[in-house]
């Protein structure tokens, strides 16, 4: 996708990637080397895979917006990194092999990457549940302002990112213009049937605190979200997931330039819940990159920590072999904290 073309798709923007500011933090290995200079203990629990319940592919890093807080530094800068037709094939090839029920597509903004619904309609014939990681304000391009149809015909689960059900907050991370964007989206998914008690059109929404601070309640904030959308706004869903920010690419820039860092991994090291490690992401979940590389999860996935297998050589979705994933030990670093503090948080909310 040309310049020309992404500039059409830009959206709401509270910063700029850390790539187009060439700043030290697009390297992985920097931001693995300001975690492992603190001084906190190292995360320490070994974890072996449980089961490929869940194939997470992320298409790409091209985003129509470009967010404070985002792990992927997705952007409308980063249309270079779109993951192609034949990794997609490759990723297909892949599922067929893999006992996994759900595909969970992500990106950036997934729904950008020119084979988007090639890779959906394949899921679904093939029987598999089929989630989509939605910024929601994509849904209101020119690509793509007929996919709430699209998606209520074909059964896709939406889960959207929304920092809250609030003007302000929403905005503050994500950039001016966002909350009325998103609310307008959410309408149209009701309009399609999602939200309204369908198993079928399942819409869920998924909260990051906009600061410092651990994600609140599940269960209580998922109930006063509901009112508040509704009340507000006549807009419903049919669940809310929240997670604990993670302290890599754009958040970790903003930790440490507003002086929170060392107290923000005090606060996920002293709030670690061993009751989380059974139900962590990483063992029933392989994450695959846009170029095809594999990893046990997302945020590993941010930090170019490959999945490896026994003998110590990298994953690839070309070589992709299930007997040798069983036997792999997962790839964890002090980042793995930030999804073990307090209820827990993974890609599918709370843990404990």
């Amino acid at each position: 996708m040309g310049a020309v073309e992404t500039e059409k798709l830009i959206g709401p923007r509270a910063t700029t990637s850390l790539v187009s500011r060439a700043s030290p933090l697009a390297s992985t290995a920097r931001q693995l080397e300001i975690l492992r200079q603190l001084p906190i203990r190292d995360f320490r629990d070994p974890l072996q895979p449980a089961g490929i319940d869940i194939f997470q592919i992320n298409v790409g890093k091209l985003c129509n917006m470009t967010c404070r807080h985002c792990h992927v530094d997705a952007g409308p800068d980063r249309s270079d990194e779109m993951m192609s037709r034949e990794t997609v094939d490759a990723c297909l090839a892949a599922l067929d092999r893999i006992e996994a029920r759900t595909v969970d597509i992500t990106g950036g903004a997934p729904e950008l990457n020119p084979h988007f619904r090639y890779l959906v309609d394949a899921c679904v014939a093939r029987g598999k549940h089929v989630m989509d990681r939605c910024n929601l304000t994509v849904l209101l391009t020119g690509p793509c302002r007929d996919l709430p149809g699209w998606f209520a015909e074909r059964g896709v689960e939406i889960v959207c990112s929304l920092p809250h059900y609030r003007k302000r907050n929403t905005d503050l991370q994500r950039g001016d213009g966002t909350f009325e964007k998103s609310i307008e989206a959410l309408k149209r998914l009701n309009a399609a049937g999602y939200g309204r008690g369908d198993p079928r059109l399942r819409l869920t929404l998924m909260h990051n605190p906009v600061g410092a601070f651990l994600a609140g309640d599940q269960a209580s904030m998922e109930k006063e979200w509901k009112e508040g959308l509704k009340a507000n706004h006549g807009v419903t869903f049919d669940a809310l997931i929240t997670l604990n920010n993670m302290p890599i690419s754009r958040f970790l820039e903003w930790l440490e330039t507003s002086g929170n860092l060392q107290a923000y991994m005090e606060l996920l090291v002293n709030a670690y819940n061993p009751a989380t490690v059974a139900g962590l992401m990483c063992r029933n979940t392989l994450s695959v990159g846009w170029d095809g590389r594999v990893y046990d999860c997302d945020f590993n996935q941010m930090l170019e920590l490959d999945a490896r297998y026994p003998d110590g050589s990298a994953v690839h979705i070309h070589d992709l072999d299930p007997a040798r994933l069983r036997n792999r030990s997962i790839v964890t670093a002090r980042h793995c904290f930030g999804c073990t503090a307090g209820a827990g948080s993974s890609c599918g909310g709370a843990i404990a």
